[in-house]
């Protein structure tokens, strides 16, 4: 990728769940390796797009403290994923997002280019591994704030219902555990 490239995408760390199978617990904030999870995502990511921020709706000075700005969603009462990408698209001084969950320490360093040079003229991709769609790591460009707020506002919730209304498309990798996410403090034992 060349560097205005990179410079027009902004990270976006999705954080700002209920933490519900966590046990309640903030999963940006759980410990990996000795390490909160946020932080496995933002040292991947922040190579690879111009500037990186959180999406969060808890603990929102301790992810302040991170030095990385802070998004909160918009809408009330923790709608999911697709409210945390509404906001950071609303707020966006890029083209593009590049979103990630919070959960996901393994991402490959090459992920951004390799959305980005498998995009085409689409306006959302996403990555697959093994068969299985992981919608919230995904590249979406700005211009799609105003339909997915209409879509949130009709009650919509489905990420990947979403991204295909809109004819994004789902980029193979073959490392099936670079996607890997933490949902439970059991998969952290593991």
């Amino acid at each position: 990728m060349k560097r205005d490239e990179i410079k027009d995408i902004t990270g976006v760390i999705l954080a700002g769940g209920q933490g519900q199978r966590m046990g309640g617990k903030d999963k940006g904030l759980v410990n990996y390796r000795g390490v909160p999870l946020y932080q496995h995502v933002a040292t991947c990511l922040k190579p690879q797009v111009g500037i990186l921020k959180i999406s969060a709706n808890r603990n929102l000075t301790r992810y302040a403290d991170s030095g990385m700005p802070v998004i909160t969603d918009s809408l009330p009462d923790f709608q999911g994923p697709l409210a945390g990408m509404l906001s950071a698209l609303q707020q966006a001084d890029t083209s593009w997002c590049l979103f990630a969950a919070c959960d996901t320490p393994l991402l490959p360093s090459d992920l951004v280019e390799r959305l980005w040079q498998a995009k085409e003229e689409r306006q959302i991709v996403w990555a697959r591994s093994a068969g299985r769609d992981h919608p919230v790591i995904a590249l979406v460009h700005s211009s799609l704030a105003a339909p997915l707020k209409a879509y949130l506002e009709s009650g919509e919730r489905r990420v990947l219902a979403f991204f295909q209304k809109h004819s994004g498309h789902a980029i193979d990798f073959i490392e099936d555990e670079a996607f890997a996410n933490f949902n439970t403090l059991q998969d952290l034992e593991r």
